[in-house]
């Protein structure tokens, strides 16, 4: 029983015996910490501006729209360079910008065109450094360690969500003057956003990650198409992925929150935080279940059953009235919406040759964007035009017709089962057997 239980121990923890995996992921504890308290401060920052939930919305379009347009270059760049050196060059880029935004909130106005244009700087930077960071993971830890690593990584950045918008919500009710200024709400935040960033651009030049050789192929449109049309093809990738954006999409509450924390719920700067905490608690608690249990059978089915709880606990925020209760429907959004996250990131990895890892990650970046920024700036006109809490029931029931929809649609990512490299390999190799060519 001894040993069983060593090794149980063991297996929970394996990705940290590498050195770099425990770099990379102190370096996104880091950087999650610092964009989540300044998602808080910007998204409180143009409501007092504008007391506009179209407003709010535009900033999820912000840093959306980079991603649209860099998509497909982005995957390439992550295949063809030093993923280390894409990801250093794109967070130094966002220091800049989180740099401005502190310059911002030092010399207040009320004019909100800079914060977008500083926000599509930073969605430009993400846009670049997302494929390549997914795609690096993979060569940080070995294989049978890597849905380990995954969990890990899941955990930490919820880790860092529960901790970001409530350091964001405390961060922003300080007063103190300085010499460059009077410091209080806004630029406080930026200000600790600018450090994190820096440290994480120091933890990063630390890693040595194994090196992937790949062909370094020119940059062309069929080059650059390569991931789209392998996601395409891969109807396991084109079921998990294209799941979760319109679930997502339709689902989300997050760019409402100040609307709910004010208007409806009345709690305030410092209730805001610990509702943008609460889906993080909620995915917390199941990453840190699934390190010690992880998901070994029938992975398709409980993906969409947790996307179906999804939609409905999202419904049970948007007719809430009581701040418990909201928070509760929170906290089963983020254990709900966990599973999911585990499930397609494996799937995103291990059904993907190394050579083609960053295009389709820049694939599934895209659709991640659209289901999380673009997913704020239709909750955004949807709030705008039917009010706040219709667009989040309206949206939590949606997303439940799409559970429905996709389980009907992609039987193959229903009836996924093992996530393992071979299980999924061989699931996509018998799929193209049993589907004719065109």
């Amino acid at each position: 029983m001894a040993d069983g239980e060593k090794r149980g121990k063991l297996a929970a923890g394996s990705a940290f015996g590498s050195k770099d995996f425990v770099l990379y992921q102190a370096a996104r504890l880091l950087v999650i910490l610092g964009a989540e308290a300044q998602s808080v401060a910007v998204a409180w920052h143009v409501y007092q501006i504008t007391h506009s939930a179209l407003a709010l919305g535009y900033t999820g379009l912000a840093l959306f729209v980079p991603g649209l347009f860099f998509v497909l270059p982005a995957g390439h760049i992550a295949d063809r360079y030093d993923r280390r050196m894409v990801i250093l060059a794109c967070y130094t880029l966002q220091a800049i910008c989180s740099s401005v935004l502190l310059w911002l909130g030092l010399h207040p106005g009320q004019h909100i065109w800079p914060i977008y244009l500083v926000l599509f700087g930073i969605g430009t930077g993400r846009a670049f450094s997302g494929p390549a960071a997914s795609a690096l993971l993979p060569s940080l830890v070995p294989k049978e360690h890597f849905v380990n690593a995954v969990t890990w990584g899941a955990t930490i950045f919820q880790t860092a969500n529960i901790a970001g918008p409530a350091l964001g919500g405390i961060l922003f009710t300080l007063r103190f003057s300085g010499a460059i200024g009077r410091w209080n709400g806004p630029p406080i935040v930026y200000g600790f956003t600018v450090l994190m960033l820096c440290g994480f651009l120091i933890l990063i030049g630390m890693i040595h990650p194994k090196m992937v050789v790949n062909e370094k192929k020119a940059f062309s449109l069929d080059t650059m198409l390569a991931g789209l049309e392998y996601v395409w093809s891969t109807k396991l990738l084109l079921g998990s992925i294209s799941l979760d954006l319109f679930a997502v999409l339709l689902g989300g509450a997050v760019a409402l929150l100040p609307i709910f924390s004010e208007d409806i719920l009345h709690a305030g700067p410092r209730g805001l935080g610990l509702l943008r905490a609460m889906p993080s608690m909620g995915a917390l608690a199941v990453s840190l279940i699934l390190t010690i249990w992880p998901i070994q059978r029938r992975a398709g089915i409980r993906m969409l059953t947790c996307v179906a709880i999804f939609g409905f606990a999202t419904v049970v925020f948007g007719l809430s009235r009581n701040l418990w209760v909201s928070l509760v429907a929170l906290v089963a959004i983020g254990a709900s919406d966990m599973v999911s996250v585990v499930i397609r990131s494996s799937v995103l990895q291990l059904a993907t040759p190394p050579e083609m890892r960053g295009r389709v990650s820049a694939v599934n970046w895209l659709f991640v964007g659209a289901s999380n920024e673009f997913g704020e700036f239709e909750s955004g006109v949807t709030a705008h035009w039917f009010g706040a809490v219709r667009a989040v029931v309206f949206g939590g029931i949606g997303s439940l017709l799409v559970t429905a929809g996709a389980s009907v649609l992609f039987p193959r990512l229903r009836n996924a089962d093992q996530l393992t490299a071979e299980s999924l390999m061989e699931s996509n190799w018998e799929q193209s057997i049993a589907e004719p060519a065109d």
